[in-house]
């Protein structure tokens, strides 16, 4: 099973899509972002660790694992070198 507090790469350009479309649809910015593009901005939030959405994962047995979000996008900048 993968880790609670931990993201799939396919996780995370499913967070920064979907965060870019709402942006994109006029939902508020969380933060103060130099690039006006909804990406830019979506991966700023990303790295600000501001994103407003849950990640559920549905395990194989139907269990639903909700993540640590946060704590999961520490990890991911961490292993990453700050990269989105």
């Amino acid at each position: 099973m993968w880790p609670k507090d931990k993201l799939t790469r396919f996780e995370v350009a499913r967070l920064v899509g979907a965060r870019s479309l709402q942006i994109a649809l006029g939902a508020p910015i969380l933060v103060a972002a130099e690039k006006t593009g909804s990406i830019d901005i979506a991966q700023a939030e990303f790295k600000a660790k501001m994103l407003p959405i849950t990640v559920k994962r549905e395990l194989p047995n139907k269990e639903k694992v909700i993540v640590e979000i946060k704590k999961a996008i520490v990890n991911w900048l961490e292993d990453h070198a700050g990269e989105v």
